[in-house]
């Protein structure tokens, strides 16, 4: 494929749409917001910090596990490849994957715009040999790529940092059916994964004392209000996480402080004092189970790859 530099796919969803989610889910007995209203530019700066505090394990030990593994995972895909990654980020990450895999092709999904082009052109800049198509689009949804992306032989497609833990499992199985449909049979699929662990370890992660992730769990108000015209007020509410033995997941909320009538699309929403909105899951997984919804959404499992201290597991599916 020829060196095409940068281009640009915008495929979001019209603001109408996410009102009415947004909207549905705050009128819900236990009220809900979407996470990935998390990611605007401010939210995806606040994320890049919270994967280097001390408490959040999450990203240091995947990179390990890709700079220990990554030649492998080259080997195993063959060179030729195009690499899309779901929910870009600007860490070390796609680096150790780019320079091990030296893609045809790049092709970083993500919601924020500006976090996306602006990382873009970071690679571009210290790779003249790379081709990238920055994606614009709400991977959570069915997606249309460019032609010549989807009609590539071979592809990889990467998703680390266990984002898919952001999923309840049967959305999370919707996923890998919409993935496997995207890169089609023979294709590859990477994910990082958080694994079942003690719960004061999985607390800790996400209730740093440094307060970034009450300040990350918090912007997705800040974002409503730009967004949807929303009333929310930052400072009337607490972040809290807590691991949900039962479901295997940290449940990320806001907690109102105070009884509050907020305004948000034009209807009204009132809050209890006390009375919390949901604003994101980590499930966490184990392996077997893992392997078991790959399975019945069109994936084998190639290779498991874990750390020393069974943390966290990077896991190389195939398309059947």
């Amino acid at each position: 494929m020829k060196r095409q530099a940068l281009q640009v796919f915008d495929h979001l969803p019209a603001p109408l749409d996410l009102r009415e989610e947004v909207l549905k889910g705050l009128a819900q007995r236990q009220k809900t917001l979407p996470a990935k209203l998390f990611y605007d530019e401010r939210g995806s700066q606040l994320f890049e910090a919270i994967t280097a505090l001390p408490e959040y394990y999450l990203t240091r030990t995947e990179i390990g596990l890709l700079r220990q593994h990554s030649d492998e995972i080259a080997r195993i895909v063959g060179a030729g490849s195009v690499l899309l990654e779901y929910g870009a980020g600007a860490s070390l990450k796609i680096r150790l994957l780019l320079e091990a895999l030296r893609p045809d092709c790049y092709v970083p999904m993500d919601i924020s715009r500006g976090f996306l082009l602006a990382a873009a052109q970071r690679l571009l800049d210290d790779y003249d040999w790379l081709s990238i198509y920055a994606a614009c689009v709400d991977y959570s949804q069915p997606l249309s790529l460019p032609r010549q992306i989807e009609q590539a032989e071979r592809k990889l497609g990467f998703f680390p940092g266990s984002s898919l833990g952001n999923f309840t499992p049967p959305e999370a199985r919707q996923f890998l059916q919409r993935v496997r449909q995207t890169l089609g049979r023979g294709s590859y699929f990477l994910l990082g994964i958080d694994l079942v662990k003690d719960r004061t370890v999985l607390e800790a992660a996400y209730n740093d004392q440094q307060g970034v992730t009450a300040a990350f769990n918090k912007n997705i108000l800040r974002h409503l209000n730009q967004t949807l015209s929303a009333g929310f007020d930052e400072q009337r509410f607490r972040h809290e996480a807590r691991y949900n033995a039962e479901q295997s997941r940290i449940e990320m909320h806001l907690i109102s402080e105070v009884d509050q009538m907020i305004n948000v699309a034009g209807q009204q929403i009132a809050l209890r004092k006390g009375e919390s909105i949901h604003t994101e899951n980590s499930c966490k997984y184990r392996p077997d189970a893992l392997q078991s919804m790959a399975r019945s959404a069109g994936f084998e499992t190639r290779q498991i790859w874990t750390d020393g201290q069974n943390y966290f597991a990077l896991v190389l599916l195939q398309g059947v």
